[in-house]
């Protein structure tokens, strides 16, 4: 991996963390710091952060790391609906029945963590199966342009999550239900009901980010 790419990877996961903070002005330098890369290595990643939507430049100020905001919201959940949408249907007609079992008793276990009580390494156990979940149907369209863009828009619904939307407690085990919907339907092999439910899913995300 080229250390431009090692130095992308290290500013999502600092910007995802929290060490970096949306809307904040940042230096080329504090990047240096924060990602461990070489000055080379973070004038090469701007751009692509900059053609991502990650940051800006503004004029006589430097570079600010994207702010979440309605439009952000609106525009990321409105991406993330169309490519679902396509992928949900066509991993209905793809997806072997032995991942079908897997995917269910991996979400029934994550369900009955959750419901048992609620602890840091469950409610991690239950956000990484949700985004596994969705990460996976992306994946199956066999597609590297959809997968790329996917990954990239994930970041910013990622983001919008850290304001107000991830996986909280309390949500934990509504969200395992909502996705044993979605493969309820797919073990059906219905791709109509897949995308219904799906859809049920990602507007129920969509409002609670626009409560932020």
């Amino acid at each position: 991996m080229k250390l431009r790419e090692l130095a992308y990877d290290a500013f999502t996961e600092n910007l995802l963390s929290r060490q970096i903070s949306p809307g904040q002005f940042i230096s080329q330098r504090e990047l240096v710091a924060l990602t461990g890369m070489n000055l080379g290595a973070v004038r090469e990643m701007i751009p692509r952060l900059e053609a991502d939507g990650l940051i800006r430049s503004v004029p006589q100020r430097g570079l600010q790391v994207m702010h979440v905001d309605m439009e952000l919201i609106r525009n990321a959940f409105q991406l993330r609906i169309m490519l679902e949408r396509e992928a949900v249907r066509h991993f209905v007609t793809v997806v072997s029945d032995a991942e079908i079992a897997a995917l269910r008793a991996d979400h029934e276990a994550a369900r009955a963590a959750a419901a048992s009580g609620i602890t840091p390494d469950i409610l991690a156990q239950a956000q990484q199966t949700d985004w596994d979940f969705h990460d996976r149907m992306i994946d199956m369209l066999g597609n590297d342009l959809i997968r790329t863009i996917y990954r990239t828009n994930a970041i910013k619904v990622r983001l919008i999550r850290n304001e107000d939307t991830r996986m909280l407690p309390e949500l934990a085990v509504s969200v395992m239900d909502e996705h044993l919907a979605i493969i309820a339907a797919i073990e059906s092999r219905d791709p109509e009901a897949a995308e219904n439910a799906l859809l049920a899913h990602l507007t129920s995300a969509r409002q609670r980010a626009v409560r932020i």
